[in-house]
């Protein structure tokens, strides 16, 4: 049988403990060693110590741990790219054209310009612009113009020549009375040539002397008569200058008439004045008649025909106007942009198709706004211009999906004003980065802006 646990007496009845009260005892510093003598004793006790101590290191750990991992984290969160803003679009189908939009101005088709056809004075003209006008109507008066008025230089030279001319007429005429007498003497002589060879008292050679001696003073009395004639009108010309314009010059005048029928578009000399040959006057056309000019640049141009539908918008009435293009002109011309650059351009005439009434109010010189229809559709997959861009020898586009763009090589059709056609490489209802920049790349994360 186990020996009984021997009794520890209470600390009152402890030997030496009698006269010593309880609250002026010494504190116990046998306690821990006794406790580790109990935990010797007892080795559950000493375990369930181990395994406390054991739990709170794993706990200090794992504690350690998740804060290092949460750092981990977030400086990794902190320190990834952000996603790009980009603006997103949609491929989707709907109707497409593609055209060409340019500035144009009216014109009357046939217009003709009257000119003078001398120089000359040309009365005020009583014509207005929009005036009606008949074929044959007098549309202006044009008079000899006036003599130039002369200083004292030109003046002294007229005078010096009107006088040389007078002197050259005096002497012309001494040279008609003169050869008038030779011409007499010369006859005079020739008759009595003729009796004395009749009488057989001279040879025959003498009588042909007398008559070609006649003969030749006759000629000269002609040339004479010339010279003086030509004095004389020297003289004439000669008190031109000096006298100015006469009343018979006043009254004489020259009728310009109107070509056709029609209405005066310009009026270019409306006060009376002096106008040189084939100086402008007056515009005359038919304003119903109307077309329009466009002045393309030479790269657009080739790709409008005769035919071609064309829209007039932005000129001021109710509605665009329909027209079709009845005129590529065939030869271009330079014209310097804005820019100051020069460019190669060319004249396309449109015809307009809509009724008279419906553009009555547009006029002669006009500015509008043409729009040349090259090729439409209802139904193509489409997308903006700016989601596309060249890559290699082909083209390319930004694909979103799931916030991670793609590059894309997609196939082009048509190309119009803000959309372009996909013929493969896309599918309807796929999103594509517009204006992606040179942030995104294939597989960047992006956010839609």
């Amino acid at each position: 049988m186990d020996s009984p646990e021997p009794k520890v007496p209470p600390a009152s009845e402890r030997p030496g403990d009698a006269g010593e009260s309880r609250t002026t005892a010494a504190p116990n510093t046998d306690a821990p060693v006794a406790r580790a003598l109990g935990e010797r004793a007892d080795p559950a006790r000493r375990k369930a110590r181990e395994r406390r101590r054991s739990l709170a290191r794993r706990a200090r750990q794992g504690l350690l741990f998740a804060l290092i991992l949460a750092a981990t984290g977030a400086a990794i969160y902190a320190l990834r790219p952000k996603p790009v803003p980009v603006d997103v679009a949609r491929a989707a189908r709907g109707p497409l054209v593609v055209a060409i939009e340019e500035t144009g101005a009216t014109r009357v088709k046939d217009r003709f310009v009257v000119s003078s056809p001398a120089t000359g004075t040309v009365s005020r003209l009583s014509l207005e612009p929009g005036d009606p006008v008949k074929e044959g109507d007098t549309l202006a008066e044009l008079a000899p113009a006036t003599s130039p008025l002369l200083d004292e230089r030109s003046r002294a030279e007229a005078e010096g020549r009107l006088g040389a001319s007078i002197a050259a007429e005096g002497q012309a005429r001494s040279q008609v009375e003169r050869a008038t007498a030779a011409k007499q003497h010369a006859e005079q002589e020739l008759g009595r040539m003729k009796k004395l060879a009749e009488a057989g008292a001279i040879p025959a050679d003498a009588l042909e002397q007398a008559t070609f001696e006649a003969r030749m003073r006759e000629d000269e009395l002609a040339s004479a008569l010339f010279a003086a004639k030509v004095a004389s009108e020297e003289v004439r010309v000669a008190h031109v200058p000096l006298e100015g314009t006469s009343r018979n010059a006043k009254d004489r005048h020259v009728d310009v008439f109107a070509p056709v029928s029609g209405a005066v578009l310009r009026v270019h000399q409306k006060s009376a004045g002096v106008v040189a040959a084939g100086a402008p006057l007056v515009e005359v056309g038919d304003p119903g008649a109307l077309e329009v000019v466009v002045d393309l640049l030479t790269t657009d141009a080739v790709h409008v025909k005769p035919g071609t539908p064309a829209v007039v918008q932005g000129w001021g009435g109710d509605g665009p106007l329909a027209g079709r293009v009845r005129l590529v002109e065939p030869s271009a011309f330079t014209r310097l942009s804005a820019l100051g650059v020069e460019e190669q351009r060319v004249n396309v005439v449109v015809a307009l198709t809509d009724a008279r009434e419906k553009w009555a109010g547009l006029a002669d010189g006009f500015s509008v706004e043409v729009r040349f229809v090259l090729w439409e559709s209802n139904s193509v997959l489409a997308v903006p211009v700016g989601a596309v861009f060249r890559h290699g020898d082909g083209w390319a586009t930004y694909r979103i999906e799931a916030g991670v763009s793609h590059l894309v090589p997609i196939e082009l059709g048509h190309r119009g004003e803000s959309q372009i056609e996909v013929l493969s490489g896309l599918s309807e209802g796929a999103e594509v980065a517009v204006h992606p920049g040179d942030r995104v790349k294939d597989g960047a994360r992006v956010e839609a802006r």
